[in-house]
């Protein structure tokens, strides 16, 4: 379950209803009847309608970089939006994107290859570029080497490359708020957490002092 509330149908706003509407069906309240037509609950949508004023600006941002007058590429946006996703760790954005990028052209062998894309030799030099570039705006906090930058200048337009950096960074922030709110395919137990000791042993058991213990007198 999400961390906020959600906000069903009735309470909804006119014109988010009409959102619920192309997203979960006409007339379908999307508590009682969770779901879209790409299997995810939709919960992202009826978390973010607690506040309208966000929901109409995420929504806007949805609106952008889909709009006929971007100059970056759909292929190069979906790529750097999917690995946005895998490098922060959101289930949801990588799953969404992955399908989103099967649409824009890239084959079965491209999607599956871009958590190790390093190590691949199935894209071009711009799209390798694309890949490092996002990594360098998720993992390092936007540390970009100028090599990495010099390889989008070659074959993009300062337009694109602003469009670019700023759609990865939106979708950085989609994955991260997810992850906290626990939404849509984010909505897991935290991993890391101490494992048990196996039964009968003691609790104050200092386990490195054991391996002390082993080692060979010098």
């Amino acid at each position: 379950m999400p961390r906020l509330a959600e906000v069903g149908r009735d309470q909804a706003e006119p014109d988010i209803q009409q959102v619920y509407d192309a997203v979960f069906g006409e007339g379908v309240d999307p508590i009682a009847q969770p779901g879209t037509a790409t299997g995810t609950p939709g919960n992202w949508w009826t978390v973010f309608a607690l506040v309208p004023e966000c929901f109409r600006h995420a929504v806007a941002g949805f609106q952008f970089y889909r709009g006929r007058a971007r100059k970056i590429s759909p292929k190069l946006r979906e790529l750097g939006q999917a690995r946005a996703g895998y490098a922060r760790g959101s289930l949801f954005v990588f799953s969404q994107h992955c399908k989103a990028l099967r649409a824009a052209g890239f084959s079965e062998v491209q999607i599956s290859a871009i958590p190790a894309w390093a190590a691949s030799d199935c894209f071009s030099a711009i799209e390798r570029a694309v890949l490092a570039y996002t990594d360098d705006l998720v993992l390092s906090g936007g540390r970009v080497p100028d090599a990495t930058f010099a390889a989008l200048k070659a074959e993009l337009s300062d337009e694109a490359i602003l469009e670019l950096t700023y759609i990865t960074c939106t979708y950085e922030m989609h994955a991260t708020m997810c992850r906290a709110l626990r939404l849509e395919y984010d909505d897991v137990d935290e991993r890391l957490v101490e494992v048990p000791l196996p039964d009968g042993e003691s609790r104050d058991i200092d386990f490195m002092r054991a391996v002390d213990r082993g080692r060979p007198s010098e």
